[in-house]
């Protein structure tokens, strides 16, 4: 049964290679992650009025992908997205303020602070490292492997460092897992709202064959 599942999800997915985009194509990735987070639980208690969520989930991407070492990936013509940061040692995860909360996401504005405030202190400052703000697959290819592509992708150039990331439920917890994160703490329970867990890749050690090979 196993081994059939994986030749299914490997017939459905040879073809979906990541690629990033930038520009104007960034408008793709906002697209794919807004419908791919309308039934989430974290962005549901973010934004719990639907039509809000719709309108102002695009807003909260795009300042992710101000930042200025932003990396942007699809899969497909919209299947998968996913939005990597690259903090330096005592960077803040998503650069300096930008705009005031407040006046882009109303009432919505005190949801998102909180969410900050909760997992600013957990996230890693003491190294450079990878962070994976977002990933999303459209609901039709969810299940289809898309987002273990579009995580092997970006991890196989990690290039020796760690890697963070909040996984919002306990299936994208299982994923990550997959991928080698473990647990960064104990999980951050948002008031009145969902679990998130803090998880972190470890910097791999080369392996010292492939070492020999290249010199």
């Amino acid at each position: 049964m196993t081994d059939q599942y994986a030749v299914v999800v490997n017939l459905g997915t040879m073809y979906d290679t990541p690629r990033p985009v930038g520009g104007p194509d960034r408008r793709a990735v906002l697209e794919v992650l807004t419908g791919a987070f309308m039934a989430d639980p974290v962005v549901s208690w973010l934004f719990p009025d639907e039509d809000e969520r719709r309108r102002l989930q695009p807003r909260f991407y795009e300042s992710l992908l101000a930042h200025p070492a932003a990396e942007a990936y699809l899969v497909g013509g919209q299947d998968g997205a996913s939005v990597w940061l690259s903090p330096a040692a005592g960077e803040p995860p998503h650069g300096e303020p930008g705009e005031d909360p407040r006046e882009v996401f109303g009432g919505n504005a005190a949801r998102l602070l909180t969410l900050g405030r909760l997992l600013a202190h957990r996230h890693p400052r003491d190294e450079a490292h990878l962070y994976l703000a977002c990933m999303g697959v459209a609901p039709a290819r969810q299940g289809s492997g898309i987002g273990s592509a579009l995580l092997r992708d970006r991890l196989d150039r990690a290039e020796g460092l760690g890697v963070y990331l909040e996984a919002g439920s306990p299936r994208s917890r299982a994923l990550y897992a997959r991928h080698g994160f473990t647990d960064l703490g104990e999980p951050v329970d948002l008031p009145g709202g969902p679990r998130l867990w803090p998880m972190w890749r470890a910097p791999l050690t080369p392996n010292p064959t492939e070492q020999e090979n290249t010199r």
